[in-house]
């Protein structure tokens, strides 16, 4: 199957689906912070909602875009770090699981200029990432269910840890990934300018 095509556009149905995605976020932080839990809980399900829609019209409408590309991972991951920030706020989770997610994407950030300084692009997505991200998405609702539900707690507990655990261990995972294979990348590229990198070295 065909890529779809990458446009420049801005104002299509899914670039703006990840608008009002982005729009939620400090809503829902407050949300949590202020312990509206039901509430918080049905801003996620919307959030959710508009992820799987925005993804599936992106393709059905052939509206893919550099700008699409930019703020769907961003809304996921401004999402998450909401949801953990509110929780650990609240001594609902600790704040060394935000600490670990936060660190692993302060390494991405300083992996990509480094690939930038020496004339490359970003490692591709590769798909335990994106199980990552899933795994981490889920826990999110999961745990709120718990808050917004007492009764369920119980169970919804236990289920969102499993997520929210195994996700952090696998976007460490993927991330140690991406970081040896930037090395391979910059370690080959320096090899094919030996007279850079001797330059460089001095």
């Amino acid at each position: 199957m065909l890529s779809p095509e990458v446009s420049d556009r801005v104002f299509t149905v899914p670039n703006v689906l990840s608008l009002i995605r982005l729009a939620l976020v400090p809503a829902f932080l407050v949300l949590v912070i202020g312990g509206h839990d039901v509430l918080a809980l049905v801003v996620l399900v919307v959030s959710s909602i508009t992820d799987y829609f925005d993804g599936l019209l992106a393709r059905r409408l052939n509206q893919v875009t550099r700008l699409g590309q930019l703020l769907d991972p961003a809304a996921d991951r401004l999402f998450i770090f909401a949801t953990l920030i509110g929780l650990a706020a609240r001594d609902i989770v600790p704040w060394w699981l935000f600490a670990v997610i936060v660190a692993r994407d302060v390494a991405l950030v300083m992996l990509a200029v480094a690939l930038a300084r020496n004339g490359l692009g970003m490692i591709p997505v590769h798909r335990l990432g994106k199980l990552a991200t899933a795994a981490l998405f889920y826990a999110m609702p999961i745990l709120m269910l718990a808050r917004a539900v007492p009764d369920l707690a119980w169970l919804a507990d236990p289920i969102g840890w499993a997520f929210a655990l195994w996700g952090a261990f696998l976007y460490w995972w993927v991330g140690v990934l991406y970081i040896r294979q930037a090395a391979r990348s910059i370690k080959n590229r320096l090899a094919e300018q030996p007279g850079e990198s001797d330059t460089l070295g001095r």
